[in-house]
């Protein structure tokens, strides 16, 4: 044991990426003791990215990656300015609803910050922020990403855990509800002591046309409905309901109502069981390219051809490490690591909420020093017997941990979305977690919230019928 975390922990330090620290450290194990023949390494490597619902990881990556080149964050902004820029602290507000909106498409923290963020950076410069500011709201909306559905931690720990994953997406949207309110809180706190105006001249007509549009967006589930109870085909339903939206659309000229479809067909399609989680990434791609391509006519071959290379990039990253981090995670098993913490953990408690607490101090400390990715794949394999002997549920673990190790993005020394803000807002990384400080205080009253009152989590699946 001592052999496999420390020459990972050593090889980290001296500056050796996450998978190939893993990799290396699991090889060394493997050759030192000889727990089992070399070929064994080999099949594990490939089993832990030989999974249907890791299908879902590329094209949830592509659907970000879309969306960014189809000009539908600059959408997404100018329809959040018209809804809620004329609060105080206006663009701190927008800055939280748009970061809501695009949770909605993109599934991860750091497509959330590099895209829309980078906008909404700009925007509060522009109109007198301190830098600071903007990069702290900045950071702290992009968390919402992974935990409104569509989410890409949520896929890779449903695999882990052998969960539901749409119930794990249904999970996520109260929490994220709770997480938003407590985020516009805090920004009318700043904006009352900072004595921040609004950044937008309040307009019944910009209200109205933002509250209509959301209007339209939900006709559309309405309308499918009461063509359904009317006697007729679901296809003919959902046909009829689009070619709605698409007159409505192309008559009043909304600037984002398509865009808002996209959480819309996806929670809805995977809710009335149309399309598995998997298939719903695959529909997002879809949709992405005729928001593009048809409706707003900005995509190009060649920015198509530069978004699908950056997703192949990113997948690589991802699936090296779920490959790397599954070997790693089943020598821990081996190796009688899990057992050992879990023998450690019940020495010291057998009170459920107690644990509760010692794994969110372990999963905010890992999450400093671990990807996500990473974190998820080898933490679920040994806290999750755990999670079961103190009848926990798993969906509600899996909010937990996914929020635990959002907060650990935006913290040095491996903290992605702070060296992400920091590049976007030409700050120092200490000037960055300095500004990024202050608003950690609503997410971690959002991660007591969700750990000790699991009704917020478990609520909507359940009534949904997804848990029992």
């Amino acid at each position: 044991m001592l052999l496999l975390i420390g020459s990972f922990l050593v090889l980290m330090l001296i500056g050796l990426p996450v998978a190939v620290s893993m990799a290396v450290s699991s090889v060394l194990y493997i050759v030192f003791y000889d727990v089992a023949p070399d070929i064994i390494a080999a099949q594990r490597l490939i089993a832990g990215v030989e999974s249907f619902p890791l299908l879902a990881v590329p094209f949830f990556i592509l659907a970000g990656n879309l969306m960014n080149i189809a000009g539908v964050t600059g959408r997404i902004y100018a329809f959040a300015v018209a809804l809620v820029g004329w609060m105080k602290g206006g663009l701190a507000q927008v800055n939280i609803i748009g970061s809501v909106v695009f949770s909605g498409m993109s599934g991860t923290a750091l497509a959330d910050a590099a895209g829309i963020g980078t906008i909404e950076i700009k925007a509060m410069r522009d109109h007198g922020y301190p830098v600071e500011a903007a990069v702290g709201v900045t950071a702290a909306s992009a968390t919402l990403g992974p935990i409104f559905p569509p989410s890409l931690p949520f896929v890779i720990y449903g695999m882990m855990a052998n969960v539901s994953i749409g119930a794990l997406f249904m999970a996520g949207i109260v929490p994220g509800v709770v997480m938003t309110v407590l985020m516009m809180v805090t920004v009318a706190i700043f904006a009352y002591v900072k004595r921040w105006g609004s950044d937008a001249p309040f307009s019944i007509k910009g209200l109205i046309g933002a509250s209509s549009e959301i209007l339209v967006v939900m006709m559309v589930p309405a309308t499918i409905w009461v063509l359904l109870t009317l006697g007729l085909s679901l296809n003919v339903a959902i046909f009829i309901a689009l070619a709605v939206l698409l007159m409505c659309d192309w008559y009043f000229n909304f600037s984002a109502v398509m865009a808002l479809m996209t959480p819309v067909i996806l929670i809805g399609g995977m809710t009335m069981g149309w399309f598995t989680p998997t298939e719903a990434a695959v529909a997002a791609v879809l949709w992405s390219l005729f928001l593009g391509m048809v409706r707003y006519r900005t995509m190009t071959f060649r920015t198509i051809a530069k978004a699908t290379f950056d997703t192949i990039e990113t997948t690589a990253s991802v699936l090296f490490i779920v490959a790397a981090a599954s070997v790693f995670a089943w020598l821990l098993t081996v190796s009688q690591t899990a057992q050992l913490l879990s023998e450690a953990i019940l020495s010291i408690t057998s009170n459920k909420w107690l644990f509760l607490i010692l794994v969110n101090l372990l999963m905010l400390f890992v999450g400093c020093f671990l990807d996500t990715i990473a974190a998820i794949t080898i933490l679920v394999p040994i806290l999750l017997p755990l999670v079961k002997q103190f009848d926990i549920d798993p969906v509600h673990f899996g909010l937990i941990m996914t929020l635990n190790l959002m907060i650990g993005l935006l913290h040095p020394p491996l903290g992605m979305v702070l060296f992400v803000l920091s590049r976007v807002a030409r700050l120092s990384v200490e000037r960055t977690t300095m500004a990024i400080i202050p608003w950690l205080v609503p997410l971690i009253i959002a991660l007591l919230l969700i750990t000790f009152i699991p009704a917020i989590t478990l609520w909507l699946p359940t009534e949904m019928g997804l848990i029992r």
